[in-house]
């Protein structure tokens, strides 16, 4: 028969991917590996077994998240069950905001284009001058 009761341990690398943050546990445990994860505020390695009530600090591209977590899984359910799963810090939050903020304004002088016909023959006339 099942144990149907909530583990009193669970790998990182499962539960990071039952919580969502990473589409594979193989993109959780690369993002381990790669010093992306930190446990407590020190690293860890995939096999590493979570706690209720652990620090983690995430890190997915420009993302920087930092979270406690409030119940193990090691199945992955729905994104509202998963969000159950951990509570995000008031400073990764604001954090996060600031950051999303600045890339916005970066972003804000719009993408780079490719040059239209007019300009290709602009630049070509010019290359060909020299």
């Amino acid at each position: 028969m099942h144990d149907l009761r909530e583990p009193a341990e669970l790998r990182v690398d499962v539960w990071l991917w039952a919580a969502r943050f990473f589409k594979t546990r193989s993109l959780a445990r690369q993002a381990i590996d790669g010093g992306r994860v930190d446990v407590n505020d020190a690293g860890c390695k995939p096999a590493k077994l979570l706690r209720v009530g652990d620090r983690l600090k995430i890190g997915r591209g420009e993302e920087r998240l930092e979270v406690e977590v409030l119940a193990l899984s090691g199945k992955r359910g729905p994104a509202s069950v998963a969000q159950a799963l951990y509570a995000e810090t008031d400073a990764s939050r604001a954090a996060r905001a600031v950051a999303r903020e600045q890339r916005q304004l970066v972003g804000a002088s719009g993408p780079a284009r490719r040059p239209d016909k007019h300009a290709r023959n602009l630049l070509r006339r010019m290359k060909d001058a020299r």
